[in-house]
């Protein structure tokens, strides 16, 4: 019998969590054992984040032509879904290569296969047991299905909706208002579909900021998007016209029909765990089937530790590669906790992004909230971009001018809360944001108007 391998640390999963974990254990001096039980990169290299944002841009791309006769610009589109197809594989085999390729020049050693514990320190891969002194467990998420709508041929998971080339249906229906729901719906509503799109709550995107929220449904709702919160789907019959789907208020009430050709089910995603044999690990899970950790992302087993996706919501990479460091950090022997600053964004057109406490959540947390708003209607950038329908809102403590939480709807939102995060990290003031001389003309200059306007000291919009 062959004796163990044994190393250092070992990462179950590659994944932007898992590759960050192996490849900063490396840099630590570590001996690494990676394990990828499908296609390094994770979900979001290869049916996730990078294969959405690449349709997203594409069918921007193309609204863009349509809306470019606005100012002078005509253009006839002609759709290559094929190709279309081809492309967004590239991007995403350039990446998942490129990740391979990191943990090879970073002395990673990498084996495919589905890893399973035997005991705290042991794991089984392909028939074969490994040890080490530490563990990552780094298996992400999956999607969560819907009662009544097991997936199939007519009714989508996020993974089966990336396959464009392979049709648009004529009607789509989305189930779920998350960032997944709508960054998918808006891609097919601009390369052709009728798409009507079904929240549960009051509105969408309910974790995040009310206000800015409703900004963003009402952008998609003028481009053509049919949105519907506080509703919920009970179930769907096939008939020759189509899918007939039974819709009801979320309050109860008179329920109707709609009648659709495919229906595509984003009500969110949960931790991937099953068949890892964590109990056998001393590995506890919560009710919602997260594994439990602590600001170390060390779980109930000492020694063991969880990132990303499979430990705790927010379900994003950006998040998970930290954690990942984090959790590669303390495995060497360092004492590294993760500093809680996550922001969101969601990829649609316009933008939505958001970092820190809203409103409410300042509100209940004890602060005496105020409020800084700057409408991009007012920003000179936002208007030569032709898109100056967004706002930009800062949340501030009234009493020590602390910089709260901060929102926004527009035009690169996803690149503005960059700076947003960095002073929440950094415990700024509203103060401080509104003092950084911001480059003119752009939108980042929103910002500095936002925090100004708190203090009514805004000069581009009527101090109220």
């Amino acid at each position: 019998m062959d004796p163990m391998k044994t190393y250092d640390l070992i990462v179950i999963g590659t994944g932007p969590g898992g590759y960050h974990a192996a490849i900063r254990g490396a840099q630590l001096g570590l001996k690494v054992l990676a394990v990828e039980a499908a296609e390094v990169g994770g979900v979001c290299l290869n049916v996730g984040c990078i294969p959405t944002k690449a349709l997203l841009h594409a069918a921007e791309t193309l609204h863009h032509l349509k809306a470019a006769e606005g100012f002078g610009l005509k253009a006839k589109p002609e759709l290559d879904f094929k190709k279309l197809g081809a492309w967004r594989d590239g991007v995403v085999r350039k990446l998942t290569g490129g990740v391979a390729g990191l943990l090879k020049g970073n002395k990673v050693e990498l084996l495919r296969g589905f890893a399973r514990f035997k005991g705290p320190k042991e794991i089984e891969v392909n028939g074969e047991t490994y040890g080490a002194k530490s563990l990552i467990i780094a298996t992400g998420s999956e999607p969560m299905p819907l009662k009544g709508f097991p997936f199939g041929e007519d009714v989508w998971d996020s993974t089966r909706a990336l396959r464009v080339e392979e049709g648009i249906p004529q009607r789509l229906l989305v189930i779920g208002g998350g960032a997944v729901g709508l960054e998918l719906g808006q891609i097919y509503h601009r390369l052709g579909s009728e798409v009507t799109l079904i929240e549960y709550m009051p509105e969408i995107l309910p974790a995040g900021d009310r206000e800015t929220a409703a900004l963003l449904r009402k952008a998609l709702e003028k481009e053509g998007i049919r949105v519907r919160t506080g509703t919920k789907a009970l179930g769907y019959e096939k008939k020759g016209d189509g899918l007939r789907v039974l819709l009801e208020p979320a309050q109860g009430g008179k329920q109707e029909e709609i009648v659709v050709d495919k229906i595509l089910v984003a009500v969110g995603r949960k931790p991937r765990t099953e068949g890892l044999g964590l109990e056998k690990a001393g590995v506890r899970v919560d009710e919602r089937g997260f594994i439990q950790v602590n600001a170390r992302q060390e779980t109930s087993a000492p020694g063991v530790y969880a990132i990303g996706d499979v430990a705790r919501p927010p379900l994003l990479a950006h998040k998970a590669m930290k954690e990942g460091l984090v959790a590669a950090e303390n495995a060497a022997g360092k004492n590294a906790l993760f500093d809680y600053q996550v922001p969101s964004v969601v990829y649609t057109g316009p933008e939505w992004a958001g970092v820190g406490l809203t409103e409410e959540e300042a509100g209940k947390a004890g602060y005496k909230v105020k409020v800084g708003r700057f409408p991009l209607a007012a920003s000179g950038r936002a208007l030569t971009l032709g898109s100056a329908e967004g706002l930009i809102k800062v949340v501030g403590d009234a009493e020590t001018d602390l910089l709260l939480g901060v929102f926004m709807v527009g035009p690169q939102a996803g690149e503005l809360i960059a700076e947003a995060t960095l002073a929440l990290e950094m415990g700024a003031t509203v103060s401080d944001l509104g003092l950084t001389v911001h480059p003119h003309p752009t939108l980042s200059e929103g910002l500095m108007e936002a925090a100004e306007a708190l203090h009514k000291q805004a000069i581009h919009i009527l101090n109220r």
